[in-house]
C-alpha cells in the first residue's frame, strides 16, 4: 500500500514537469567535454605524493588528511568520462590508477567508505566489461570481482551490535553510526550478489546481505526522522549526521553531527546520502532472492522501511530547498535567517555573506530523486513517481549550468560551490567573500558525473545505469 503524507505547498523546490532526459542532451554534452579536459588537467598538475585530492583551494585540488575516502572518486570520474565519451585515455588513466593505487582501499579496515572508493573504480570497470564497453578478459574480470568481494567483506566486518540490531560503524569508532554509510552498503550487496561467502570466528558464515539490510534498518530507524515525536525537532524526513550508541548495553543515546551545525538540524549532504542510498538499495533488492531476505524480515518488511526512509528524505529536500533545488549546507545553519524569510522562495545565492550553499548535496541527492521516482513509476505509482523524477531532472538541469558548472579550463573542479566541513573551517573563502564559495570537491565532481551518466542513458536506449553491473552473468546488462 502506498504511504502518502501532507507536505507544505510553498515554499519549496519549483519542479519543472516538462523536462525530459533528452532535453538535457546539449547540457550533458557540454558537461562531458569539460569533464574530459579537467580529468587530463588534474592528471598533469596534481602531485599524488601529497595524498588523495579532496577539495579545491583557488581552483586547484588539495589534500586534507582525515580519512582516505576520495581517491576512488578521482579515478572513477575518469572511468565515467570514458563511459560517456569513449575517449580511451580516460579509461587507461582510470584503469591504471585503480591497479596501481586502489589496493589499500580494498583492505582498509579503518573506514566506512568502501562503497565510495571501490565501487567507483573496480565496480565501474567490471560494469563496463559486462556491458561490452571494454573488451572481455576473464582474468581481468576476476580481478575486479575479487576486489569487490573482499571490499564488501572488510566493510561488513566493521560491525557494532545495538539493542535492536547493528550497524557499520564510522571512523569515529564503534559508538558511531553515520548516515553517510548507507551508500557504502552497496559494497556489501555487490559482494553478496557475486556469491562471496564471508566467514567469522569459528568458521561461522556471516550474511553480507543480512548486514547490509541491518545497517539500512538502523539508518532508517535512528538517522531519519518521521515526525513521530522522537524529539522536539522531529519532522518528516530530516536526518541526523551521526547517531551515538552506548556500546556497553547497545542503547541509543542521542543524535549528533560532525559536519553539520548540530544533531538537531539537517546537514544537507548527510540528507543527500540517505536520499541516494535508500533508492539504490531498493533497486538492488529486486535482484536479491526472497530466500536470502527472509531471515532478516522478508522482502515486504524490508522494502517498507526503505521506501518510507526514501520518501521522507526526498520529501524533506523538496520542501526545504530553494526554488532552484540547490540547498544551503545545513537547514538550521545559524545565520540563514539573515538571508530573509523568503530564502526558499528565490534561487540559492552562492555568493551571499552569511551561509554557504552546498552543490555537492544537490549532486548526490538528485540521483536519489530520479531513482526513487523511476522505482515508484515502475510499480504503478505514476503520480508520486513522476513528482520525484521531475524534481530530480529540475535540480540536475540547474547543476549543469553556471554558476554551478565550472567552465573555467584552469579550475580543476567540475562542480562549483561545494562545502566540506564548515564547522572545522576547512573550506576556502575567496577574497572579497565572507563564506566559502567557488570551490569544488571530489565527491561533488564524482556524483555530478554519475548522475549525468544516468540521465544520458535515460535519454537513449543504453542500459539503465546502476552500480550492480551484471550480477547474474547472463550476458546482458542489468536493466531494472
Amino acid at each position: 500500500m502506498a504511504i502518502r503524507f501532507t507536505l507544505p505547498t510553498s515554499p519549496m523546490l519549483k519542479i519543472d514537469p516538462s523536462l525530459t532526459p533528452a532535453a538535457l542532451r546539449s547540457k550533458l554534452d557540454r558537461f562531458w567535454a569539460l569533464t574530459a579536459d579537467k580529468v587530463r588537467r588534474l592528471q598533469r598538475e596534481y602531485d599524488p605524493s601529497k595524498g588523495s585530492p579532496v577539495f579545491t583551494v583557488g581552483g586547484k585540488y588539495t589534500s586534507r588528511g582525515w580519512t582516505e575516502w576520495t581517491q576512488g572518486f578521482q579515478f572513477g570520474i575518469a572511468i565515467l568520462g570514458y563511459d560517456a565519451t569513449g575517449e580511451e585515455d580516460l579509461l587507461e588513466f582510470g584503469r591504471r590508477c585503480t591497479l596501481e593505487l586502489m589496493a589499500p582501499h580494498v583492505s582498509h579496515i579503518g573506514v566506512h567508505d568502501h562503497g565510495f572508493n571501490n565501487v567507483s573504480t573496480y565496480g565501474n570497470l567490471r560494469r563496463l566489461m559486462l556491458e561490452g564497453r571494454i573488451p572481455h578478459d576473464a582474468w581481468q574480470l576476476h580481478f575486479y570481482e575479487l576486489a569487490l568481494k573482499i571490499s564488501g567483506a572488510v566493510q561488513a566486518a566493521r560491525w557494532t551490535r545495538h539493542a535492536q540490531g547493528g550497524y557499520i560503524y564510522s571512523f569515529n569508532g564503534p559508538h558511531s553510526l553515520f548516515v553517510d554509510t548507507i551508500r557504502s552498503c552497496r559494497s556489501l550487496v555487490l559482494a553478496h550478489l557475486l556469491g562471496h561467502k564471508f566467514m567469522g570466528e569459528g568458521d561461522k558464515p556471516i550474511s553480507l546481505i543480512g548486514r547490509a539490510v541491518g545497517h539500512a534498518r538502523s539508518t532508517a530507524q535512528f538517522s531519519v526522522f518521521y515526525g513521530e515525536g522522537r524529539d522536539a525537532y522531529d519532522v518528516w524526513g530530516r536526518t541526523a549526521h551521526e547517531s551515538v550508541f552506548n556500546i556497553n548495553d547497545g542503547a541509543f543515546r542521542c543524535p549528533n553531527s560532525q559536519q553539520g551545525f548540530s544533531g538537531f538540524t539537517t546537514w544537507t549532504r548527510g540528507l543527500a546520502w540517505a536520499m541516494a542510498g535508500f533508492p539504490e538499495e531498493l533497486e538492488a533488492l529486486d535482484l536479491v532472492a526472497d530466500a536470502d531476505l527472509e531471515p532478516f524480515g522478508g522482502r515486504a518488511e524490508i522494502e517498507a522501511f526503505m521506501i518510507k526512509a526514501a520518501r521522507a528524505t526526498c520529501d524533506f529536500y523538496i520542501a526545504n530547498t530553494p526554488v532552484d533545488g540547490i540547498p544551503y549546507w545545513d537547514t538550521g545553519a545559524p545565520n540563514l535567517h539573515r538571508l530573509g524569510d523568503d530564502i526558499l522562495d528565490r534561487p540559492a545565492e552562492p555568493f551571499n555573506d552569511w551561509e554557504p550553499v552546498d552543490s555537492s548535496a544537490a549532486a548526490i541527492g538528485v540521483q536519489g530523486l530520479i531513482r526513487l521516482g523511476r522505482w515508484l513509476e515502475r510499480r504503478g505509482e505514476k503520480a508520486d513517481g513522476s513528482r520525484y523524477f521531475q524534481a530530480g531532472l529540475t535540480v540536475l538541469a540547474r547543476l549543469l549550468e553556471e554558476p554551478y558548472l565550472s567552465t573555467d579550463p584552469a579550475h580543476h573542479g567540475l562542480l562549483l560551490h561545494s562545502v566540506y566541513h564548515r564547522p572545522n573551517g576547512w573550506d576556502s573563502i575567496p577574497a572579497g567573500c565572507k563564506v566559502p564559495a567557488g570551490e569544488s570537491s571530489m565527491w561533488g565532481d564524482y556524483h555530478i558525473a554519475e548522475v549525468a551518466l544516468l540521465a544520458g542513458r535515460l535519454a537513449t536506449d543504453k542500459p539503465y545505469y546502476t552500480f550492480l553491473g551484471n550480477p547474474d552473468r547472463s550476458g546482458r546488462a542489468v536493466d531494472l
